[in-house]
């Protein structure tokens, strides 16, 4: 079983791999943003560091995705291999950050790479308003992320709503950060909607 949480920066996917993981006693595949030699210069300048930045992330999304498959063992993947290409790409290039001809290389190769990958066997949506999502990356505190605009998560926040609606590759599920964001209980009721969508596969 191959579960992937997709959501917004800051929804909270990092925290939901680990529930779940502890919860099903499956392996967790985090997004590890420590060694991405990109990250502080994209967010300093995105225009200039864009397309490096998407071709770093899609080679490693790819990377993490393919261990997953081949391992054989039950995963929950922080972060999937579509998100960056179908939702931040997409957001880069409508806010004239992705130069055209750069985008239609990069989407051209991440086409040509997802038909050749198989898709998760459970999509896990962690849908968040950009209150909830702002709160969250400042309670985290990575410098990195001080210069991200609030346009710029709510577009993402539109093209993540538009993804789900239209994702077809299998079976998936949305839970509401914001109805669980500051309850006690929270963590047992993200991971009781989830092994209950779990149970519906078998």
């Amino acid at each position: 079983m191959h579960i992937a949480i997709a959501g917004n920066i800051g929804a909270g996917k990092t925290y939901a791999t680990y529930l779940l993981s502890q919860a099903l006693r499956y392996e967790a595949a985090y997004e590890d943003d420590s060694d991405n030699p990109f990250l502080t210069d994209f967010y300093q300048d995105m225009v200039r560091w864009a397309f490096p930045m998407q071709i770093y992330l899609l080679n490693k999304r790819l990377e993490s995705t393919l261990a997953i498959q081949r391992s054989g063992a039950d995963y929950v993947q922080d972060r999937t291999l579509y998100e960056d290409a179908e939702v931040f790409a997409p957001v880069l290039r409508q806010m004239d950050i992705l130069p055209a001809r750069e985008y239609e290389v990069y989407r051209a190769l991440y086409e040509k790479i997802a038909s050749l990958v198989k898709p998760p066997d459970l999509l896990v949506y962690l849908r968040a308003s950009v209150p909830t999502l702002v709160e969250q990356i400042l309670a985290r505190g990575r410098p990195y992320e001080e210069n991200i605009s609030l346009e710029y998560l709510r577009k993402l926040n539109q093209a993540y709503e538009a993804w789900y609606a239209a994702y077809e590759r299998g079976p998936k599920l949305a839970i509401s950060m914001d109805e669980l964001h500051g309850r006690e209980d929270g963590p047992v009721l993200l991971v009781d909607q989830v092994v209950r969508r779990v149970v519906t596969l078998f």
